[in-house]
């Protein structure tokens, strides 16, 4: 990946010196070192706006890295005639923490379904009937089709949000809600129906 490596790539002095617009150009025409150079220029503007906005330092640094692949992904899309580039990354930022926020909402609910299905966790964990709907819930889980059963999995046994998973599994980021949603609809039904019979 670009970014994995842009904070230890050297910027050669004639990047430095380049204008914005010259640099946007580059950045533009698919030269890797506007990028990195890029990065340099605005990466402290971007990761203190996600820093603001999210109030989580790590996730600051994933929505930075996020708006410099979005931005080399979709950089024949920026034009110069509408803003200056920082504008443009800035226009990205927002989207990207958007994005974050509406992930961390999907999340909270996700955990709040979660909850709903396994019940609080209190000092009956040990108990019979406790131990018998963990053994169910993993039997149903495992009537699950593999793509819903995976992404469940990643979302709450590693904690991974939607936007995670996608990138992880090479799903697009609708697919995984599909599957997410799916599967706990299906869990919902499988355990309602054990509960009633």
């Amino acid at each position: 990946m670009i970014l994995d490596s842009i904070t230890e790539q050297c910027v050669d002095g004639r990047l430095k010196t380049l204008s914005d617009a010259d640099l946007a150009q580059g950045l533009v025409d698919g030269d890797e070192e506007c990028l990195t150079a890029a990065y340099r220029r605005w990466g402290t503007l971007v990761h203190t706006l996600a820093g603001r906005s999210l109030g989580d330092s790590r996730e600051a640094e994933d929505v930075t890295q996020q708006v410099f692949l979005a931005a080399w992904q979709g950089r024949q899309g920026y034009r110069p005639e509408r803003g200056a580039f920082a504008g443009w990354l800035v226009g990205i930022t927002r989207r990207k923490i958007a994005d974050a926020l509406s992930a961390r909402t999907r999340r909270t609910d996700l955990l709040a379904a979660a909850g709903a299905l396994l019940g609080p966790l209190d000092d009956t964990y040990g108990r019979p009937e406790t131990v018998l709907d963990r053994v169910l819930l993993r039997g149903e889980l495992a009537r699950l089709p593999a793509s819903q059963r995976r992404v469940l999995h990643l979302a709450f046994y590693e904690d991974l949000t939607q936007t995670q998973i996608a990138q992880r599994t090479g799903w697009p980021l609708g697919t995984v809600k599909s599957h997410s949603r799916r599967g706990l609809h299906q869990l919902r039904r499988c355990l309602r129906a054990e509960a009633v019979g």
